[in-house]
Formats: C-alpha cells, sequence, structure tokens
C-alpha cells in the first residue's frame, strides 16, 4: 500500500513547465499570432501535469469550453535517452535479480526483459502522437454509442484545433472517480470494468492508463475516460482466446487452461499441450482464482491463504513455521513431478532452481499483459477504495454474460454451451438422469436438478444447467442495467428486460435462442425442433410480445426526431 501511495502522488503531481513556452507551443501549432484569435480565455497556469504534457483550462470564441492539452518541448528525446539507458541496464538487472533467486540467467531471460522495455518504450511514444489520441477518443466515444453503453463516455474532441503538439477537446464537469462520495461509485465501478471488458474483448482498442486522474463521475451520473494516448490494440483471435479463458475460469473447467495459455501466448509456440498439462499449472491457477473470486484485494487474500495454512498445517504455528511447512510441501510435490517425467530427483542438487528453469522453458510473459494487467490493476484498486471485499473477477461475469448470449461466432457458441454446462459436441443428449434410472430423461427433470442445485456434473453426459442459465440471466440483467444509461427511475432494469426480451425472441435468432432450440430438440425429432422455434419465435404471443416491447422504443425515437425538427 506504500508503494502504491508513492506512485499515485507521483501521478498526481507532475511538475509543470513554463508557461510562457505553453504558450509559444499554442501560437506555433495553431498557426497565430496571438491566442486570442482563438480563445476568449485561456487561464494562466495549468489545471494539470503529466510527463507528456499539461492541460489548461480555456473558452472558444463560440463560448465552448474546452481543455487545451500542451505537449512538453523535446519530450520524445527525454523518452528516447531514458530507453537507451534502460536497455542498457536491462541485463545487468536481469542477471542481478536471478542471481538473489538463484537461478542461472540466459540469453533467453535477458531478451524478454528487453522485449518487455521496447514494449513499453512503444507505449510512451506513442503517446506524444496527439494526432492519434484525437483519433482514438473519437472512435471509443463512436463504439460505445454504437453498442448503446450510454453511461460511458469520452471528451468530445475539437477536431480542427488537433495538432502534433496540441490537443483541445471539451471541458468536462465532473469528480475524480477514487475521491467521489456518490452513492452511485460503486456502480460507475461496474461500469468500468464492463468499459474496459468491451474495449479488450470486443472493440480491439484497450485504453492502458486508467490512473484515477483519467476516470471521472460527471455531473448527470456518467463515467467519462479521459487520455487516450496510451493504448493497445487487440486482434480478433486473441480476444476470442480471452473470451474463451474467462469462461473457464468461470465454470472452473481448468483442464482447458493449458490449450487457453497457448492460444494467449503464455507459452512458447514450440510446447507441447502435454508438457503443459503436466506440470501443475492447473492446480496453482484452481487456488490462485479461487482467491481471487472472493474479493478483497491482497490484504483479504493474504488473511485467506494464512487461513488455509493454518487448517492444513496446524493453527498453533508461527508465521515463520507456516512458510516453511507450505515449502516443504511445495517442494515435495516438485519432486513428485520431477519424478513422474523420468527425472531423477536424487541427482538434482536444487529442486526450485531445476523446476524454475523448467517453467521458464514451458511460460512466456506477452508484451500485452502489462498493459492489460496494469488496466485492470488500476480499477480493482479503485474498486477496493470504495468496497473492501471488491471482487473484480465477479465484476467481470456481467460482460461475459452479455457477450456470450449475443455473439453469433462459433468460438463464443462453444463458450456459451461450456458455460451453460453443454460438452461441444452437438450428439451428445441433455439428461439430468442416467438411462437406467427410474425416472427418465427431460427437460422437466433438468429443471428440478438446477433448483435443488444440481448442475449434472456426476453425470455420463454434459447436461444444461439451468442453474447457471439463470445465473447468467442475472449477469446479463445487471450489465445491461449498469451501462446502458444513469439508472434514475428505474430505467436501466427496463432496458435489461427489453434487451433479454429481444434475444430470446428475436426472428433472426440469437446464440442464446439458437443452443435452448437444440437442446430442447433432442428431447425428440425434427418436428419437435420446429416446433420450438414456432412457439418461442414465430407464434403470435411472441410477436405480440416482441412489438410491445418494441413499441416504447420506436415511441422515444419518434420523439426524438420530432423534437430536433
Amino acid at each position: 500500500e506504500a508503494y502504491a501511495l508513492e506512485l499515485r502522488q507521483l501521478q498526481d503531481a507532475v511538475p509543470p513547465f513554463d508557461s510562457d513556452v505553453a504558450r509559444e507551443v499554442l501560437r506555433k501549432e495553431l498557426g497565430v499570432r496571438s491566442l486570442d484569435q482563438i480563445f476568449d480565455k485561456l487561464s494562466d497556469k495549468p489545471v494539470a501535469s503529466a510527463s507528456i504534457g499539461q492541460v489548461y483550462r480555456g473558452t472558444l470564441k463560440d463560448g465552448k469550453d474546452v481543455a487545451v492539452k500542451v505537449q512538453r518541448p523535446g519530450i520524445l528525446g527525454e523518452i528516447a535517452l531514458d530507453l537507451y539507458v534502460l536497455r542498457l541496464l536491462t541485463p545487468i538487472q536481469t542477471k542481478l535479480q536471478n542471481a538473489v533467486n538463484r537461478v542461472e540467467t540466459t540469453q533467453d531471460d535477458i531478451d524478454t526483459a528487453i522485449a518487455l522495455v521496447d514494449e513499453w518504450g512503444r507505449g510512451f511514444v506513442a503517446e506524444t502522437d496527439y494526432r492519434l489520441e484525437a483519433s482514438n477518443t473519437v472512435q471509443f466515444e463512436e463504439a460505445m454509442r454504437k453498442r448503446k453503453l450510454d453511461a460511458v463516455c469520452a471528451p468530445s474532441v475539437v477536431e480542427d484545433l488537433v495538432r502534433d503538439k496540441v490537443l483541445v477537446t471539451e471541458w468536462v464537469e465532473g469528480t475524480r472517480l477514487d475521491r467521489d462520495a456518490s452513492t452511485d461509485v460503486p456502480r460507475l465501478c461496474g461500469v468500468a470494468i464492463n468499459a474496459y471488458l468491451t474495449m479488450l474483448l470486443d472493440t480491439g482498442c484497450l485504453h492502458c492508463d486508467p490512473h484515477p486522474g483519467n476516470l471521472l463521475r460527471t455531473t448527470d451520473g456518467k463515467l467519462c475516460i479521459l487520455d487516450w494516448g496510451m493504448t493497445l490494440g487487440v486482434p480478433d483471435d486473441l480476444q476470442y482466446a480471452l473470451l474463451e479463458f474467462i469462461a473457464h475460469i468461470n465454470t472452473e473447467d481448468y483442464d482447458s487452461i493449458p490449450q487457453d495459455f497457448i492460444n494467449l501466448g503464455f507459452s512458447p509456440e514450440n510446447v507441447s499441450l502435454e508438457r503443459l498439462q503436466s506440470s501443475g499449472i492447473t492446480e496453482g491457477l484452481s487456488f490462485a482464482f479461487r482467491q481471487l473470486s472472493q474479493g478483497g484485494g491482497p490484504k483479504k487474500m493474504q488473511e485467506r491463504v494464512k487461513a488455509e495454512f493454518q487448517d492444513r498445517y496446524g493453527s498453533g504455528l508461527s508465521d515463520t513455521e507456516l512458510r516453511d511447512a507450505a515449502r516443504a510441501e511445495m517442494l515435495e510435490r516438485m519432486e513428485a513431478q520431477l519424478a513422474s517425467e523420468g527425472v531423477d530427483v536424487k541427482g538434482v542438487t536444487n529442486v526450485m532452481e531445476e523446476m524454475s528453469r523448467r517453467n521458464r522453458e514451458l511460460f512466456a510473459l506477452p508484451p500485452y499483459v502489462l498493459y492489460v494487467a496494469r488496466a485492470f490493476s488500476t480499477l480493482e484498486g479503485i474498486g477496493l477504495s470504495v468496497d473492501e471485499n471488491y471482487a473484480i473477477v465477479q465484476e467481470c461475469y456481467p460482460y461475459l454474460a452479455r457477450r456470450l448470449f449475443t455473439d453469433k461466432s462459433p468460438r463464443a457458441k462453444m463458450a456459451l454451451r461450456a458455460m451453460l454446462g453443454l460438452g461441444d459436441d452437438d450428439s451428445e443428449t441433455l439428461a439430468v438422469y442416467g438411462a437406467d434410472d427410474a425416472e427418465p430423461s427431460s427437460g422437466l427433470a433438468a429443471v428440478r436438478a438446477g433448483v435443488n442445485g444440481h448442475d449434472g456434473a456426476e453425470d455420463k453426459v454434459s447436461s444444461l444447467s439451468p442453474k447457471k442459465l439463470l445465473e447468467m440471466t442475472d449477469n446479463f440483467s445487471s450489465y445491461t442495467a449498469a451501462t446502458a444509461t444513469v439508472d434514475r427511475d428505474g430505467e436501466g432494469r427496463t432496458a435489461a428486460a427489453k434487451e433479454f426480451a429481444k434475444i430470446l425472441l428475436d426472428k433472426d435468432g440469437s446464440t442464446l435462442q439458437d443452443i435452448l432450440v437444440e437442446e430442447a430438440a433432442k428431447l425428440g425429432d425434427a418436428t419437435t425442433r420446429s416446433l420450438l422455434r414456432q412457439a418461442l419465435v414465430e407464434s403470435t404471443v411472441a410477436q405480440a410480445v416482441a412489438s410491445t416491447l418494441r413499441a416504447p422504443k420506436n415511441a422515444v425515437e419518434a420523439s426524438e426526431q420530432l423534437s430536433s425538427l
């Protein structure tokens, strides 16, 4: 916590450069002799200062309040020098770190460390491109409106005043999310998580600088994200790999994690799936995510781990004795792992060093992980400042439900089937009771099992889990209610109900609708499947409900069109 506090102070208290120099940059970039030609007012001193530039508050000739961002002179050269020095020191730092951990340094270690420095450098250099930042800001705002995420926004860009070293946007009235005392701040933390997951897994452009100063609660109760200089491009294949990974974590399908690691680039190309499966990664991830899902951040996690150790090794042991007992058990498991791979454990002088060497062969750290970790760790910190039991893993599930219900791609459908307790093979049947049981397999039996809390995990065949379906439906409603509006007078919940009904009744179909029809149809023949689709989609009742749900939306849209005339 002490380190985090110091870092926060560094972010919030970067010394500004001289305002006379800033005004000269403004005149030169905007091509005017006097700033009075553009601004009615411009603050004498910057209202905010950062490492790349500083911000002034101004008023344009048309009366619009704006934020005027001016780049520090010579900053690109300073970044280049810093990166040059870091690249020189990185091999030394890597060798010292490995020496402390009693691990031999390889050239791959040094190359990986330098690659991480280069990736950080790419991000910092990108921050100096104000035209790119303007484009990122505009694209984010358009993407959120297109997806009806109306509870989150970005400042509108004054495109006529965008230059290489100057960026002018609307002035946003609001307070920092971590300092606002409003009752809706917890909801906005959820909005932030959903917005960042949308960027990471949908739009493909992740905002990588979400420190508290860049997340504002606006006066009308929205979340405004500032400073779009540092972003990460996320290709489609990586998006689906991350989506599958989150789905497997949610369902505790840890046997699928090794393949996820390969898909995500966490393992080098020459590592086989079999080696990953035998490495013990499944057990470690199971423990880690079980702790993360309970929330509370590092402090609460440490308390829970200590309690588990006390239950396992003895409640009367001191912290040092608990650590020694855990270390001894870990060494025993490492020896067993090496022995299972045919290694003569007695001939290994340092078991932990040998396992560390093997793990370095099995696992890698893709550069994009730095940005994702930075973004979501910052969001978790803000959430913990509001709620000490905040669980960022749990906050991811509403987005996951919404995405899987609506994404029609084969990989998303496969992930949804897994979430609902179904296998990948379409030939598997919906069953809760075995063929030899007294009660026949039926949809009613599935519902009864789900209500009783049994998901059919012990069955020989996979089965639709009503319990998981209800859980995902609730998460979907939570996502829509939180992000579609500021939720005054229950508008968010109304929007959630309409959206979910649309998914179930849409005549064009949806991923969830297809799965429900397919699974139910397995109880009968093709005729049953056709009848079920007619009941869900084509019947007079279904069309009437859909029409009723569309009516309020059509009325609102018509009203808006009339008001704009």
